[in-house]
């Protein structure tokens, strides 16, 4: 990725967040999912501006965006293509809490090599690139957002494993009994709990050292946070046995084919649980 078009991507995770923050401020109308999950006009309103973005910018590469498959849009995709969320954790959202995202990924071959996820109404944003390297170091950032320009920006580096217990992440409205039985068998010494794909960038940043999600999820929800831990040093793997989690497309794709096995996000693959007898 070259530095203009990550600033581009960066831009329009940021005016997205602030059509999603227009919404927000309103009072507004929720709908159900065919699957029961809730959705306003804010996810919409922020994929119509990625999407138009990413046309301009990137007119040769194919986007899958949660809202247009949704509606029966998903289309075939070769080894690179992007991944969107325009509103991650609508449950946050409804909730005015804060905790909500944008994100956008860009998959080549299987693996998230950028991905930039924006927290409009904390103000905060976070990008990470693997398709570059400065000495020897993969790049992950995070800014704080003001007035469309990114300030304050710094690398972000997953902390080094502790000697005493892990800080454990736990999805504040998604915790399945999996999960928590998995983190029954770590040993835990904080427990902390945040909305959306924050938990991946919290992880990229230094704040905790696994996140466990044993419970639903889609490809469009995790891609541009693993990519943040990814390009700061950490792992996204398979619950199930460690392995690095790869993102495909099957052809004839349907929206069911794009649901996430277990994950776990990590600093160091060291920290990972032994795995439990079948």
């Amino acid at each position: 990725m070259t530095e203009e078009q990550i600033s581009l991507l960066c831009q329009l995770a940021v005016r997205a967040g602030e059509e999603i923050l227009k919404i927000y401020a309103e009072p507004f109308e929720v709908e159900s999912k065919a699957d029961g999950s809730p959705v306003t006009k804010a996810d919409a309103a922020a994929e119509r501006i990625i999407l138009a973005g990413l046309r301009d910018a990137f007119p040769n590469v194919p986007v899958v965006a949660e809202e247009s498959v949704e509606a029966g849009n998903l289309p075939a995709v070769g080894d690179v293509y992007f991944l969107v969320d325009p509103l991650d954790g609508t449950k946050e959202f409804l909730k005015k809490n804060g905790e909500f995202t944008v994100n956008i990924a860009l998959i080549d071959k299987g693996v998230p090599v950028f991905g930039v996820v924006a927290a409009p109404a904390l103000g905060e944003i976070y990008w990470g690139d693997l398709t570059s390297i400065e000495n020897g170091v993969r790049r992950a950032f995070r800014a704080r957002i003001a007035e469309r320009s990114l300030v304050d920006v710094e690398p972000v580096r997953v902390r080094t494993p502790p000697a005493g217990g892990l800080s454990v992440l736990a999805s504040r409205s998604h915790l399945s009994e999996e999960t928590s039985a998995l983190i029954d068998r770590l040993n835990v010494a904080e427990r902390l709990s945040v909305g959306s794909s924050l938990k991946l960038c919290w992880v990229a940043a230094g704040k905790a050292d696994l996140y466990p999600r044993l419970a639903p999820t889609m490809q469009w929800d995790i891609a541009a946070g693993d990519a943040v831990v990814r390009a700061a040093g950490g792992a996204v793997v398979l619950a199930a046995d460690g392995s690095d989690f790869v993102y495909t497309v099957p052809a004839n794709a349907t929206k069911d084919d794009l649901l996430n096995p277990h994950f776990i996000a990590v600093t160091s693959k060291e920290l990972l649980p032994e795995p439990t007898a079948a």
